[in-house]
């Protein structure tokens, strides 16, 4: 689990209800069948991100009260519209089995389902409270709901949730999905697209008009054809599948201005006589860079960095991407700790680079092949996931690419991102772009408190940050 800061604070539940979409689309009434890939999320945990707005200034209780219940209201009804379009999302998985040889196959069933949820919830914290701690409260896990939750118990739970826990001067939108529905890309794709419902539902003067459900800028695309894509040899009810427990870890956000990632960039590509290398990478490399530092590791022990990367515009053809679903798979450097310590800087970023540019179709088969190998030896899937995780690993999650701060619900531009419990380790970096824009990211690191200590003691990495202290470039 993430330890707290001194913030804490019970998070009452209002009110609960499910969502179906507003108008029941035709191919709901088919199952939707997951992929190889997506069936193997299924022993990994929901993807639960939420966004911080700041209330509108109102003069008295009774008009704070108004406000939430008219703008609750209209995000519900967003919700019921934008599920036309995102249909799987108001399932619940399903397992269809065979015998002789023994295999499963699982599918979103849209036809025998209540929907999606939609939970109003209560807290006396403030947005300082949140934004304002050196590390993120453990409070803000409790701003999502399914906390534990694995994407297999999307056959009882809904594959979507959306929890709004009102501030006193807040209001925090924690969305829950299931990981083998959509991946990352999917996830925001989907809250940009509730966001802009919610904005057209806001213009519109005629609350019984269906026009704003017509159409969206960008609409989901969902994989053509019905029948199972592929049976797995083992079945999920065989074993006790749960999320991994993290031992006590500490969470901070560290922000990283336009002008320092540039100067990285600038740094890597010179170190190594190259133009080739991004902002990002160089800044991954010297994230991996500082934390083995920070970790100590003897100098033969084997160091790695991966990333999660999108599949979609490395496939012949490319897929679209407003594809729905999960296309993504591993971009792994790995090398001894002299190596990534005693060499430039560049060096590592240049490491990763090549990891990334030999990402292509041809290597993102081959690994689907050796995945459907693994899956059809005696080893268990849970196993496979419980090798996810090393000791020395840094593993780069989420994305500054991802439009997070374009999501908007009649309260202005979000004040912060943060997330919840699931996928949390020792080692696992989440990126996400910076408030302000122009090229900033943001890094919400999580490491044992050892760790956490060493890398906030490093001078290094320290001197690169805004404010060193508390790094509060989010702060109200």
């Amino acid at each position: 689990m993430i330890s707290s800061s001194s913030c804490s604070s019970e998070v009452k539940t209002k009110s609960e209800c499910f969502v179906k979409p507003k108008i029941i689309p035709q191919n709901s009434k088919e199952p939707y069948h997951l992929s190889l890939l997506e069936q193997f999320v299924l022993f990994g945990p929901y993807i639960q991100k939420g966004l911080l707005f700041l209330k509108p200034s109102v003069i008295s209780e009774s008009d704070d009260a108004t406000f939430m219940e008219t703008w609750l209201q209209k995000l519900e009804d967003s919700l019921a519209a934008t599920l036309v379009h995102f249909y799987p999302l108001a399932g619940r998985l399903s397992t269809s089995e065979t015998d002789n040889p023994r295999s499963h196959s699982v599918f979103v069933d849209c036809t025998n389902s209540p929907g999606a949820g939609f939970i109003h919830a209560k807290s006396d914290l403030s947005v300082e409270d949140i934004v304002g701690s050196k590390y993120v409260p453990l409070v803000v896990q409790s701003f999502f709901d399914h906390h534990k939750a694995v994407n297999n118990d999307g056959h009882t739970m809904s594959l979507l949730s959306v929890k709004v826990t009102e501030l006193v001067d807040g209001v925090f939108i924690g969305l829950s999905m299931n990981h083998s529905v959509g991946d990352g890309s999917s996830f925001w794709h989907f809250f940009n697209s509730l966001s802009e419902v919610f904005n057209s539902h806001e213009e519109t003067t005629d609350i019984n008009n269906n026009n704003y459900l017509l159409c969206l800028k960008n609409p989901p695309i969902f994989r053509q054809g019905s029948g199972p894509i592929c049976s797995l040899p083992f079945s999920q009810h065989d074993e006790s599948i749960h999320q991994i427990e993290s031992p006590v870890l500490q969470e901070r956000m560290f922000h990283f201005s336009s002008e320092t990632v540039r100067s990285l960039k600038s740094k890597a590509n010179q170190d190594c006589e190259t133009t080739n290398i991004s902002s990002f990478q160089s800044l991954s490399a010297f994230i991996w860079r500082s934390i083995t530092r920070a970790r100590k590791l003897p100098n033969d022990q084997e160091t790695i960095c991966r990333f999660a990367a999108d599949n979609r515009s490395r496939m012949n053809p490319p897929m679209p991407m407003n594809y729905f679903g999960v296309n993504i798979s591993l971009v792994t450097a790995t090398t001894k700790t002299a190596n990534l310590l005693e060499n430039e800087f560049g060096w590592a970023a240049l490491k990763l680079h090549q990891a990334v540019t030999e990402h292509t179709d041809e290597k993102i088969s081959s690994d689907m092949d050796q995945l459907l190998k693994s899956v059809s030896t005696s080893v268990s899937a849970s196993a496979l996931l419980d090798a996810f995780i090393y000791p020395t690993i840094v593993h780069l999650g989420s994305s500054p690419r991802f439009n997070k701060y374009g999501c908007e619900f009649g309260m202005g531009k979000a004040v912060a991102v943060r997330s919840g419990y699931g996928s949390k380790y020792d080692g696992k970096v989440s990126a996400y772009p910076g408030r302000e824009g122009g090229g900033s990211i943001d890094l919400e690191v999580c490491l044992l408190p050892e760790f956490m200590e060493a890398l906030e003691s490093d001078q290094e990495f320290m001197s690169l940050l805004l404010d060193p202290i508390h790094n509060s470039q989010h702060k109200t």
